[in-house]
């Protein structure tokens, strides 16, 4: 993402929040949002995948307080006005953005290094002659786990093999072999080179030369081929919280790629699929299931087992002229919630008819007919059709 990127994208407007939204009124934005525009729920649709994307970047700069916070000042530096253009000589005033970003002196030395730092912490791209020898953080890495359906209401811990880039053991993350890289005489070790974008202002981008490091090696690695990078693979246990739901998504902070000179870890996003479990479902925090019960358990009464997900059954009471697809409840038999407690056990009646009937049941059902021959279960349905 370019400075001029993050200067005039408005996250709150993404996220559809005001500004001074609170930090549970942007997850819950987020969260609506996010299962809205999911590619698992908009298959083959690029403007939904874009949106989504817009909405995580969104995110993960106003979910975090730090990151906020930086976005806020900068926009507010920016967006109001902050370094407008003043008359000088001539009555015009060239004024060069690098000299903020790259906190060479001019306007930018006031602000203690200038909004490279700002910048840099935001989007990894350091700022400032110093360049070369600031921490760089580590990138975000995203993984996807499959889970069963019990494991996703219980939680659980599930290995991870993730590949990503980490600083290479051969050179040290130098880039060159003899462990001696010297300063890019392209961007003089910042980095970042600038180009004009007209009417007297300047942008930065990562200097071609050296990829944004500042550094080129004169002996390039054998093994990273003087990146300073190479790919690494490890194994960890990460831990699924319970109540987990299929496709969304967990981030794990500081579990991602390693940074880079002492910086710190990249965040780690894992994408969670659940299998289907073929008795139970899943609505929010409560589980769900469909019971079948005979004609007479429905017209009479009765007392009737059902399962729960890994525990022993309940006993439902059911009572006499229960209609069929009535729910009932169970309470605290559902799946976990982040507070620790459970939801309930939606339980939904389902009137089974047998296929053939004969003998005894056969004359009693019979008998049960001639009895109710005189009610019509349709006339109401008839009088409703007339009446429209």
């Amino acid at each position: 993402m370019s400075t001029k990127d993050f200067i005039e994208k408005d996250y709150y407007k993404v996220l559809g929040v005001p500004k001074d939204a609170t930090e549970a009124e942007i997850k819950k934005a987020y969260r609506k949002l996010a299962r809205e525009f999911h590619p698992d729920a908009n298959k083959g649709n690029a403007k939904a995948e874009e949106r989504f994307k817009e909405i995580s970047e969104a995110n993960d700069v106003l979910g975090d307080p730090k990151k906020r916070k930086e976005y806020d000042e900068a926009r507010a530096l920016f967006g109001n006005g902050g370094f407008r253009p003043g008359p000088g000589a001539g009555g015009s005033f060239n004024f060069d953005l690098g000299d903020l970003f790259g906190g060479q002196g001019g306007a930018g030395g006031g602000f203690g290094g200038g909004l490279g730092d700002v910048f840099g912490g935001l989007f990894n791209r350091g700022g400032g002659a110093g360049t070369r020898t600031q921490p760089r953080r580590g990138q975000d890495i995203e993984s996807e786990v499959t889970l069963s359906f019990m494991e996703a209401v219980d939680g659980a811990t599930v290995p991870l093999r993730m590949s990503s880039q980490s600083p290479c053991k051969a050179c040290s993350g130098t880039g060159d072999k003899n462990g001696t890289p010297r300063v890019c005489p392209t961007c003089v070790g910042t980095g970042q080179v600038a180009r004009g974008s007209g009417g007297g202002f300047s942008l930065t981008d990562p200097c071609p030369d050296c990829k944004g490091r500042g550094l080129i090696a004169e002996h390039p690695c054998e093994v990273c081929k003087g990146s300073g990078r190479a790919k690494s693979s490890r194994t960890m246990q990460v831990r699924i919280p319970a109540g987990v739901s299929d496709g969304q998504r967990i981030r794990l902070r500081g579990k991602g790629a390693p940074g880079e000179r002492g910086g710190p870890a990249g965040d780690l996003y894992v994408v969670v699929h659940v299998n289907p479990h073929p008795v139970f479902g899943r609505k929010g925090d409560n589980l769900t299931v469909t019971v079948p019960v005979t004609f007479a358990e429905a017209a009479l009464g009765a007392d009737v087992r059902v399962p729960t997900l890994g525990g022993p059954p309940v006993t439902l009471k059911l009572p006499p002229g229960t209609p069929n697809g009535r729910t009932m409840r169970a309470r605290g038999k559902g799946a976990v919630r982040k507070d620790g407690t459970r939801g309930d056990l939606l339980v939904t009646v389902e009137v089974s008819v047998p296929k053939d009937v004969s003998g005894k049941a056969r004359d009693a059902l019979e008998a049960y007919r001639e009895a109710t021959a005189g009610e019509d279960p349709r006339a109401e349905l008839f009088q409703a059709a007339k009446g429209a």
